[in-house]
């Protein structure tokens, strides 16, 4: 069982069931009914939020635990999600078959996070966003959340060079936030938001 399987398998939500705050307030940029790839997204707290919003979700993770409670999560709310158990750095997506790309707080080792985030951006049709919060790698040290491995942190600069040319942003941040999503981001966090289109 991998650390993550291991991890969902406890009771209750790791991150909470409910969205991610970043991902709420940008969310209106998203046009109706759009086809949304939420990845890394566990337990389904964000895809299962933009089903209920009228979006159709591909809701991806490495955690097939994670995901059960993701579609256990959809069925409690009355929405529809598709899921899919993935490694990122392989995933090979259908060029153009998504209006937006979600990572919310989707760390990944150094060695795969770049060819997982251009994988992702190969989904991406011409104007669709992708929509990011993640750990600033001023988060190492901190007990709110995140990795003990600055590598696996973020800054504005990193995602320029792993999204490409092709990304433009339309809303950059870097700086601190207070979070509270479940037991696992709790506290004063420095964070990385990041709103890109792709051109």
């Amino acid at each position: 069982m991998s650390s993550w399987d291991e991890e969902f398998s406890k009771p209750g939500h790791r991150y909470g069931t409910e969205p991610n705050g970043f991902l709420v307030e940008t969310a209106g940029r998203l046009p109706p009914g759009a086809r949304v790839i939420a990845a890394g997204d566990g337990e389904g707290r964000n895809g299962v939020w933009l089903a209920g919003q009228g979006h159709h979700v591909l809701a991806l993770d490495a955690s097939a635990v994670g995901l059960a409670k993701a579609r256990a999560l959809a069925d409690q709310r009355g929405v529809a999600i598709e899921t899919a158990v993935v490694d990122l750095s392989a995933y090979d997506p259908q060029p153009g078959s998504a209006d937006a790309v979600v990572l919310i707080y989707v760390h990944m080792p150094a060695g795969v996070r770049r060819a997982a985030h251009r994988n992702l951006m190969h989904a991406l049709k011409p104007g669709g966003l992708v929509i990011l919060e993640a750990f600033h790698r001023n988060q190492l040290g901190r007990h709110s959340g995140g990795p003990p491995d600055v590598s696996m942190l973020f800054d504005l600069a990193l995602l320029e060079e792993d999204f490409g040319p092709d990304i433009r942003a339309i809303h950059a941040f870097e700086g601190d936030v207070e979070l509270d999503e479940g037991r696992g981001h709790r506290g004063r966090g420095a964070v990385v938001r990041f709103v890109g289109v792709k051109v």
